[in-house]
């Protein structure tokens, strides 16, 4: 499991001149209908630190695959918006990554396994983080 994610990101960069990470933040906003999110919650969704969130989207954005906009009102709280750029990136790099991801794990697995998996895989979410609601019986 821990050589999975290396690999992922080997092969996005290969076929799509993207890191997994970029890949992420990318498919987080592309499944927004407004493709905006805030860069918060993008960080939750993608496990990921707001500082290196931060980077990799300044990255993103010197690219026009996405851009940044303040959130009106109090405090600190900027959007990410992906570009009809980010979005046609995402949308032409997504057949080879589920492809990789059939290669790399699913194709491996019985239909039991992949059952065991998402039950394992819940129980650990939940000892994670207990407050996060995808992790109480929902599904995406």
């Amino acid at each position: 499991m821990i050589t999975l994610p290396a690999a992922l990101d080997a092969r996005l960069q290969q076929e799509a001149n993207l890191t997994f990470f970029e890949y992420m933040v990318l498919a987080v906003l592309a499944e927004r209908d407004d493709r905006t999110m805030q860069m918060s919650d993008i960080a939750a969704g993608v496990s990921a630190s707001l500082s290196r969130l931060s980077h990799v989207v300044a990255k993103l954005e010197k690219q026009g695959l996405l851009c940044r906009s303040r959130v009106p009102g109090s405090g600190r709280r900027t959007n990410a918006t992906l570009t009809d750029a980010g979005h046609a990136k995402v949308v032409a790099a997504a057949p080879d990554h589920v492809a990789a991801v059939r290669d790399y794990f699913m194709d491996a697995l019985e239909p039991a396994d992949v059952a065991t998996m998402q039950r394992v895989g819940m129980a650990v979410a939940r000892c994670i983080n207990p407050a996060r609601p995808f992790f109480h019986g929902a599904t995406r």
